[in-house]
């Protein structure tokens, strides 16, 4: 039995060339190597038994920190408006963004 590679340089060069990607020979050789080297760690990564292992999305716990909700002081609308470059309908006045309509 002859063992094959699972990757060949033949399929690295097909994916740069869908990718738009002009690779050098030498390129191709370093790319194929190191992106067999990943799929050889995914496949090791596959065998693993992981049925007793319950799903998370982290992989330590993770709590939010967050300081409670109160109120404080507030500045007067009508003296922030009045440091303002441009006012409208008591409202911050800003350019257009991309010809949007207001």
């Amino acid at each position: 039995m002859v063992d094959t590679p699972r990757l060949t340089r033949e399929d690295v060069a097909h994916v740069a060339g869908l990718a738009r990607l002009h690779l050098s020979d030498e390129e191709l050789d370093l790319f194929t190597g190191q992106l067999a080297v990943v799929l050889d760690h995914a496949a090791d990564v596959a065998l693993l038994d992981l049925a007793d292992v319950p799903p998370t999305a982290h992989a330590m716990a993770v709590t939010n920190v967050l300081r409670p909700d109160t109120p404080g002081l507030t500045v007067d609308r009508a003296e922030v408006l009045a440091a303002a470059p441009s006012v409208e309908d008591h409202r911050f006045r800003v350019p257009r963004i991309l010809g949007e309509a207001p």
